[in-house]
């Protein structure tokens, strides 16, 4: 565990000295926060409620999603495939820490970083241009914490997954964007699942997408009683299972298919 605290803790420094990325960072994701504020504020404009959400917990959800998507940051497709173009991949297997333990702490570290350069950032600037996006029952944050931790890591072993695909595909980048805006489509972080078609929604419902943004989003809004939060909760929990029963299948198959055929 220290060696993975290490890790951790040279990551964040690592990330600080990137001032320009940081800026830049910053500005697309206001760009894009106070552009969809400006969108749901012309669909609300005639109407109160839309799906059984007013306009304020609307513009809430917005800021909400463009803070989460900092948490949301992974690298680990990207650092699996630069160790496989590079050759590395088969002598960081037989390193003494696990190899995909690294890219883990590596992306913790990054995100710990990012949620003091660019969270917070995000949050202060959508409260002044856009709204306080106030909790709509302070007694459910618990919940909420522990949900957007769950969808984290959700998150991660979807792209830990994804990154595997280096193993047979020579370059995963195109991929990589696809995958990156294709999970916030689906995921409700730019339109909410309840605003699709219902048939379209049931079947998101029933993916592990969905429980990335959306959950822990509508608890922070207050869209539904707790008994439906916590019901979702338990989908969300056992997509998590899940999602960690394929990961170790598909490292346990890709560790012995390295280590044999040596990379």
């Amino acid at each position: 565990m220290i060696k993975y605290l290490y890790i951790v803790k040279t990551q964040i420094i690592k990330s600080l000295t990137y001032e320009f990325n940081v800026y830049g960072n910053i500005l697309m994701q206001t760009i894009i926060m106070i552009t969809s504020a400006y969108f749901w504020k012309a669909l609300y404009r005639n109407q109160s409620v839309v799906a059984g959400v007013d306009e304020q917990s609307m513009l809430t959800y917005i800021i909400i999603s463009s803070a989460l998507s900092v948490v949301m940051f992974t690298n680990v497709e990207r650092r699996i495939e630069q160790s496989v173009i590079k050759g590395t991949v088969a002598t960081d297997m037989m390193k003494p820490v696990n190899l995909f333990g690294v890219y883990l702490a590596e992306d913790i570290g990054s995100i710990i970083a990012l949620i003091f350069q660019n969270m917070i950032p995000i949050l202060l600037i959508g409260g002044i241009f856009i709204k306080i996006p106030k909790m709509a029952d302070i007694r459910d944050l618990p919940l909420f914490i522990f949900s957007v931790l769950i969808s984290f890591l959700i998150n991660w072993l979807i792209a830990a997954l994804f990154g595997m695909l280096s193993f047979t595909a020579v370059n995963i980048d195109a991929l990589i964007q696809v995958k990156k805006h294709l999970l916030r489509l689906l995921s409700g972080s730019i339109i909410p699942i309840w605003f699709f078609p219902e048939i379209v929604a049931n079947v998101l419902r029933a993916l592990p997408f969905v429980y990335i943004y959306q959950l822990p989003i509508s608890i922070y809004i207050g869209k539904g009683d707790r008994l439906e939060q916590i019901a979702q909760m338990k989908i969300q929990f056992l997509w998590l299972i899940v999602l960690f029963a394929l990961f170790f299948a598909a490292q346990h198959r890709i560790t012995r298919k390295v280590l044999v055929q040596g990379g």
